[in-house]
């Protein structure tokens, strides 16, 4: 007879105990208020940092944390340092294409269309090579000011508005025109004209961008 015994459940490894030895709080002009944003400054601060040192920075209710083994006698100051220099004007760093989304809190599709018709505005591209892979991909940064006043001004659902109108009407023109055609009133090569698609864009690779720390 064979007995099946059920598997234990492995028990994670405790934390070494660890010291605060600095932090630095971020300013909402920085984060603007989206966790997401958080995470892409406090990746471009561990950038800079060799992959031992990486490990000792993390977020904490709102702050850059640098903390160290509680038997670790060397206070990394050269670390303590970096950072500080890192985040001098970090308000500025441009935001990428999943930070804005998660700011706005708009989809991709409403990312792509309002970038294409002018009401998103480009701060530029930025091409980058996903580490471990041979591909790189292209993307629209955003200058933060901008987005700010975006948010500040609650434009997402005043263009969310006006798109739905424009459809409206789009597709009122479409039924008038399909009823001219049936009735022989409108040339049998005119077609009706759709909108762009939102998906689309002349850059390649996008859809890959919001992998988590593939482009900080």
């Amino acid at each position: 007879m064979h007995r099946h015994f059920k598997a234990m459940p492995r028990s994670s490894k405790p934390k070494d105990p660890t010291r605060l030895v600095q932090q630095w709080p971020l300013s909402t002009a920085a984060t603007l208020g989206s966790a997401v944003r958080t995470r892409g400054i406090l990746l471009e601060v561990r950038a800079q940092l060799s992959a031992i040192e990486r490990k000792l920075v993390d977020v904490e209710n709102g702050a850059l944390v640098l903390c160290i083994p509680e038997n670790d006698p060397d206070p990394h100051a050269a670390t303590a340092a970096i950072i500080t220099r890192k985040l001098i004007g970090i308000e500025e760093l441009p935001i990428i294409p999943r930070e804005v989304e998660d700011i706005l809190s708009i989809k991709s599709a409403e990312r792509h269309r309002w970038l294409k018709d002018g009401r998103l505005q480009s701060a530029g591209t930025r091409t980058v090579k996903l580490r471990g892979r041979a591909r790189k991909i292209t993307f629209h940064v955003f200058e933060p000011r901008h987005i700010e006043d975006i948010l500040d001004r609650n434009l997402p659902d005043v263009w969310r508005e006006e798109d739905t109108l424009a459809a409206a009407e789009n597709r009122r023109r479409g039924r008038q025109k399909a009823a001219l055609k049936k009735a022989g009133k409108l040339p049998a090569h005119e077609t009706v004209k759709g909108g762009a698609d939102p998906e689309k864009t002349p850059l390649k690779g996008w859809d890959v961008f919001d992998l988590d720390g593939l482009l900080r």
